[in-house]
């Protein structure tokens, strides 16, 4: 039954047989097998099909939710009785908003000097699919904002508020303002993130209330590509202090801050509404809440 309610989650997620069967590492006819069985099990039709994936029926809605659960369930007694016997080993899936790569990174580090058998898949994602992600059972865990969205049923652990800096080439007329106000930034040349990141849509209205229309020429998901954009020239952006500060680290650049307005948008670890969770994810959440003391 596990197995059946896994390809029914990788169906319903891909939205495509052959697609969910690749990912299950397995055969279309097998997976197509897999989910008559677990219809007929069920007595119902979960899944409108003809030629191709048709949608989930209304039975088919109503089945995810148990599904997820249910597989949820077996996964955390399978850790749970891993780690009886053998400590805490595996595997841990985070995934993680761009700007908190670093906090991510040192929080990784942490976990593995007490739990050297736990190996970290971390993966950069917008706060939109990260919650999609956990919902989906895609990921175990991940780091975004929690003030700024809707994040539903979660476990959560403040790390930090961010505020922002504006990175520059060190010869810009910019680089020698202690802070920058968000209002000198109107005509500049602004690279930054794409609009489905949170943090662009932070940064947006803060340039809105400054009466600065938010323009920027060049758009990209990767911190990185923001930063080598400013190495290139006459290019400015605008980052959360601490990965500014590790991106531009032994570069020509210039970090400033930006003119304060209160505190912050939070960041922190969340995870999916669990009582217990699995120990795996437990000490994951207690080794938050150590870095932050």
């Amino acid at each position: 039954m596990i197995d059946k309610l896994e390809m029914f989650l990788a169906v319903a997620k891909e939205g495509h047989f052959g697609r969910a069967a690749a990912t299950l590492g397995i055969t279309q006819p097998s997976l197509s097998a897999g989910i008559k069985q677990l219809e007929e099990t069920l007595g119902v039709l979960l899944i409108f099909r003809g030629s191709r994936y048709g949608g989930l029926t209304p039975e088919g809605q109503s089945a995810l939710v148990w599904a997820r659960r249910i597989v949820g369930d077996a996964r955390q007694l399978k850790d749970e009785m891993r780690a009886t016997r053998h400590g805490l080993s595996g595997r841990l899936r985070i995934a993680v908003v761009p700007t908190a790569l670093t906090w991510a990174a040192r929080l990784a580090a942490r976990y593995g000097e007490a739990h050297p058998n736990v190996g970290f898949t971390i993966l950069s994602r917008s706060s939109v699919q990260i919650l999609q992600m956990i919902e989906d059972l895609q990921v175990d865990a991940g780091i975004s904002y929690l003030d700024n969205e809707p994040l539903g049923k979660v476990s959560a652990v403040p790390l930090y508020d961010e505020s922002y800096a504006l990175v520059a080439p060190r010869d810009h007329p910019l680089a020698g303002r202690h802070p920058v106000p968000w209002s000198a930034l109107d005509g500049q040349r602004l690279c930054l993130l794409t609009p489905d990141m949170q943090n662009r849509r932070i940064i947006n209205r803060r340039l809105t209330d400054a009466g600065v229309t938010p323009m920027a020429m060049v758009e990209s998901n990767s911190t990185v590509v923001l930063v080598s954009q400013v190495l290139a020239g006459g290019w400015l952006t605008i980052l959360p202090q601490d990965i500014a500060g590790f991106l531009a680290q032994g570069k020509p650049l210039a970090l400033m801050p930006m003119e304060g307005e209160g505190p912050g948008h939070a960041v922190g670890l969340i995870a999916p509404w669990r009582e217990p969770h699995t120990p795996v994810l437990e000490a994951l959440l207690t080794e938050a809440r150590r870095m932050v003391r």
